[in-house]
């Protein structure tokens, strides 16, 4: 499929993960990319999947706190591709945190990256986005809509992009430009794989909402960025035409 040919992508967090198997999808699907992240070493590595395939790509380090950043490299996508068609948001960090011991500045930290560098990289688009009439794909999570303990203040952060994007759906419909939150499950990526829980917490509870699937990859698994990352290239396409304001939970079955 070629469903992004002659269109231009701007992805955050693209240096692994998710992000980078969403910058590999859509630029097999015929996208040109601009990937940033604050990690040089990780968009060096998505460079090289992405071309070994053929595909588009451009890179910028970006730390998606900084405003100034955030809009020079908006600006920069617009630029290198002559508009913007799609905006994709995976940028984000994680923290296992009992209640006790989360800090005022942990807590505003987690709340910088996954929503504030968010709404920053929507608000610098948005105009480009509406001469194309675009698409926003922001990354939330189930622990948005789902109790996960120790997780207060993440899933407070990933709860506001949630809102955010549901309400920006509504903001901009009327001028074309769709919005859809796609909420990931347990997946396997640096990012969750560096998660550690703190002594004497009882994990029983993830256990609890680990997916089934099907034998060929065991009773249990995470997922796969990979997976993630063919929702992402779904809701962005224009398959998903009629498709906004909502929350596409991507969890295995994990949280029925």
């Amino acid at each position: 499929m070629k469903r992004f040919a002659d269109k231009s992508v701007l992805l955050t967090g693209a240096a692994t993960g998710i992000g980078r198997a969403t910058a590999v999808r859509l630029a097999s699907e015929g996208a040109s990319v601009f990937a940033v992240d604050v990690n040089a070493e990780g968009l060096a590595e998505t460079v090289k999947e992405v071309e070994a395939g053929g595909g588009t790509i451009m890179t910028r380090v970006v730390d998606v706190t900084d405003e100034a950043a955030v809009s020079a490299a908006v600006q920069a996508a617009v630029t290198a591709f002559g508009g913007l068609d799609v905006l994709v948001n995976v940028a984000g960090i994680h923290r296992v945190t009992p209640l006790p011991s989360l800090t005022v500045a942990d807590f505003r930290k987690l709340l910088d990256v996954n929503m504030i560098g968010t709404f920053l990289f929507v608000r610098e688009a948005m105009a480009h986005l509406v001469e194309r009439r675009g698409v926003v794909i922001n990354t939330a999570s189930t622990s948005a809509t789902h109790a996960h303990p120790w997780m207060t203040a993440y899933a407070a952060s990933k709860g506001a992009v949630l809102s955010f994007t549901l309400s920006l759906a509504a903001e901009y419909g009327a001028q074309g430009v769709r919005a859809v939150a796609v909420s990931p499950g347990g997946v396997a990526t640096p990012l969750t794989q560096a998660v550690s829980f703190p002594d004497g917490t009882d994990q029983a509870w993830y256990g609890r909402i680990m997916p089934q699937v099907g034998q060929e990859f065991g009773p249990y698994r995470f997922g796969r960025p990979e997976d993630v990352a063919g929702t992402i290239a779904y809701a962005a396409s224009s398959d998903a035409a009629y498709l906004t304001g909502v929350e596409l939970r991507v969890d295995g079955g994990s949280h029925n």
